[in-house]
């Protein structure tokens, strides 16, 4: 199994939005996906409800956190949507089910300070520090080619981790989610 994980402890970050897209996104490429929701609005299950039988599958997985790590075999991927606050124990067992932890962050002064203090934590967490963990960051409704996009990265040098990408707001984001379906935001490598 191959686990992805998309984090961070500060509400409206996008999380949501980020794990949904790449269960979909995987999906579409053949892959078999399970979605795992640890937030208590289950927002990645509803959206995960609205999807049209034509699109590709994406399955539920439906356990609490407690009843240990999932094995759904091999060559197949979970994706879990943790909650916001996620922290302590919680935290520690869901990075050590992951083998990538995504961090979706935005370039607002408010988000760069909420998260500033998790990234500590995260870096000092074993599963990262021994390495059976990599964690990358996701600029989120943020242009790369903007001054937004310069300083959340020279905030991010500080924690030596790198930006795999830069997410934009766009109008079709929000009608696909809407509808159940997704931009594809992923490679399966």
């Amino acid at each position: 199994m191959r686990s992805i994980l998309v984090v961070n402890p500060k509400g409206g970050s996008g999380k949501t939005t980020v794990a949904t897209n790449l269960a979909a996104g995987l999906a579409s490429r053949d892959e078999q996906v399970y979605l795992w929701d640890l937030d208590r609005q289950q927002s990645s299950l509803t959206w995960l409800a609205m999807r049209p039988p034509h699109v590709a599958l994406v399955h539920r997985l439906d356990r609490r956190e407690d009843e240990g790590e999932p094995d759904l075999g091999k060559g197949r991927w979970l994706v879990i949507d943790s909650p916001a606050g996620i922290h302590g124990k919680n935290l520690s067992h869901a990075l050590k089910i992951a083998e990538k932890v995504l961090v979706p962050i935005q370039p607002s002064v408010f988000d760069m300070a909420a998260t500033s203090a998790f990234l500590q934590v995260l870096r000092d967490e074993k599963a990262v520090r021994k390495n059976r963990a990599f964690v990358g960051m996701l600029g989120v409704r943020v242009d790369p080619r903007t001054r937004a996009a310069a300083t959340l990265e020279a905030f991010l040098e500080q924690f030596g981790l790198p930006i795999l990408t830069h997410l934009r707001t766009a109008r079709f984001t929000r009608t696909r989610l809407s509808t159940g379906r997704a931009f594809s935001i992923c490679r399966t490598t």
